[in-house]
């Protein structure tokens, strides 16, 4: 057996010496050196052993970390030192330490990044209430029928009087709402590289500061024109390209692997629980206020979090002022293999012909689609085709988010169970969990389209959709950080550009495939959705990854 001690390093038997079944004391983690070399002598360089290796030895470094501050704690706060993976832990006593202070500080922070981003998609149905249908021609016979309680061509007298209405075309609608991601796509790739130059905080802290700024001046830029609003929607989405970059910036400084699926989906519930507030809320707003109100309130309350969240984030852990030393060094400590962030320059080359990263891209493309698909278009499809008023509206729109958000957080939680139990490797696990939030909504869209007129089977069937997509949360949608930790936030932000460009084509395709025959065209619409979806699930399946790839290591960028 390895024999290990404060001054030295000696493993006479590398063949009897595992980390998954010998001890080693924790001192060892106060020279980085010595673990380095401790892993690479006992892993040896097979891919597959070298991964679930790893595993075991970040477990141990963690139990290590926690005895050690044990040790040094007194009594009454070594419930602070307690093993924060262990399976018997509640969720509560996770909450006290820094790393999740900062997953519900970011949990608020997309919260508000999507409020934000949806609220013109319920408004926009206030701004052109009883012209869309009557803009185009609409030669389709089998539109569902009014429902005995909706009003849909009488429902402008629930809004307030001195509202606005513009004569917008369903084609027009499409343009507006696919603005946004034209100017989120321009700064996906620089948001990756000013975070890695730069830090994750004042990348992401500036803006949302943007971002809340200008949608402020929505309602000014409508009464202009639909080509001021477009221009307006360009810059949002320029503002807030370079957030989800900058996110992943600080979670490959913060999250130890082990915890990575947990909290970073724990962040991005913010997103669909943003979502789900804010469509019934805005629909209250428009009906008792004015739709330009929904900008002005959650632009305002954007601005103050802004304040928030410049006075309680830190960059990385050594930046922390209340920090506990075990936690500080059970997160260094695990992240010690992956490197620190890039410099001024990147692989690109080796990234271009890297195959797991392009398994990324195509699914982050085929999936988003889908899911904005549904964020933008979602309450059109209610109000046009279902004839739901504006507070049925808002409230259904917001119902499969609800699921949505948590399914992110459940999904977290169960793919780091299986990976601390060793059950499964990285890549089958981010597999796994991509099968489930990839197919089973496909296949619930597909139901939708040969629902028609059900009401209630409609609005299952896209709750299930919405709520299942959320396991993607831990499956290719981190699996940027798993292969590549060094450059989390510069992938993520060419991996989300792929996502953005679907983002730009299908509102528009949706307006273009509904503007002549509502009910066939939203079939279609579904039925693309399905279909791309399915295609990027097998690809990825097939090409996708969970180790880091060669030209990630921090020795190959200095070579």
């Amino acid at each position: 057996m390895a024999c290990l001690s404060r001054d030295s390093l000696f493993v006479p038997n590398l063949n009897s010496w595992h980390p998954c079944r010998n001890e080693f004391p924790h001192p060892i983690l106060k020279n980085k050196r010595r673990f380095l070399l401790l892993l690479h002598l006992s892993c040896g360089d097979a891919p597959g052993r070298r991964t679930r290796c790893q595993l075991c030895l970040q477990e141990r470094m963690q139990q290590s970390a926690e005895n050690a501050e044990a040790e040094a704690c007194p009594e009454s706060d070594q419930e602070d030192a307690s093993p924060l993976l262990n399976q018997q832990l509640s969720f509560g006593k996770g909450l006290c330490s820094a790393r999740y202070s900062l997953a519900l500080i970011l949990h608020f922070s997309l919260f508000m990044v999507y409020s934000l981003r949806v609220n013109l998609s319920i408004a926009i149905v206030a701004m052109t209430n009883g012209t869309n249908p009557g803009s185009l021609p609409n030669n389709s016979t089998d539109v569902c029928p009014n429902r005995s309680h909706a009003q849909p061509n009488d429902s402008h007298r629930e809004f307030a009087q001195e509202a606005p209405v513009y004569d917008w075309s369903a084609k027009t609608q499409g343009v507006i709402l696919s603005a946004f991601f034209y100017g989120y796509l321009f700064t996906q790739l620089l948001g990756g590289y000013w975070s890695g130059m730069f830090g994750g905080k004042l990348v992401l802290g500036y803006g949302l500061l943007s971002t809340s700024a200008l949608t402020l001046l929505v309602p000014l830029a409508a009464s202009l024109g639909a080509p001021y609003l477009i221009g307006l929607q360009a810059l949002l989405g320029m503002a807030e390209g370079v957030i989800f970059p900058a996110q992943y910036t600080l979670w490959a400084k913060w999250a130890p692997p082990l915890e990575r699926s947990r909290l970073m989906n724990l962040a991005e519930a913010g997103c669909t629980f943003g979502t789900f507030i804010t469509f019934p809320a805005a629909g209250i707003i428009c009906q008792y206020l004015g739709w330009p109100y929904i900008f002005f309130i959650f632009g305002g309350i954007g601005c103050v979090w802004c304040v928030f969240w410049f006075l309680l984030v830190y960059e990385d852990p050594s930046c922390h002022p209340r920090i506990s030393a075990g936690e500080k060094e059970y997160i260094v400590s695990s992240l010690a293999n992956q490197g620190s962030s890039h410099g001024r320059s990147l692989p690109l080359l080796a990234m271009m012909k890297s195959l797991p990263l392009w398994a990324i891209a195509v699914a982050y493309f085929c999936n988003d689609w889908l899911f904005y698909t549904l964020l933008t278009s979602m309450p059109t499809y209610m109000s046009d085709v279902l004839h739901f008023d504006i507070r049925e509206n808002g409230l259904l729109s917001a119902l499969p988010y609800v699921g949505n958000w948590l399914g992110t957080i459940v999904s977290g939680l169960l793919a780091d169970f299986l990976l601390s139990k060793h059950m499964f490797s990285t890549a089958t696990v981010r597999k796994l969990f991509s099968v489930l939030g990839m197919l089973l909504p496909a296949i619930s869209l597909v139901a939708v389209s040969y629902v028609g007129c059900d009401y209630t089977a409609a609005v299952v069937f896209l709750t299930l959709s919405m709520t299942v997509i959320s396991m993607c949360g831990a499956g290719f949608n981190i699996n940027q950080i798993d292969i590549a930790p060094r450059y989390a936030g510069f992938l993520l932000g060419v991996t989300n550009t792929f996502g953005t460009v679907s983002g730009i084509i299908a509102p528009t395709a949706v307006g273009f495939l509904t503007s002549q025959d509502l009910l066939t065209g939203w079939r279609n619409v579904f039925f693309v959705s399905a279909a791309l979806n399915l295609f990027g699930l097998l690809f990825y399946v097939t090409f996708g990854s969970g180790t880091i790839q060669d030209w990630a290591r921090e020795d190959t960028a200095l070579q």
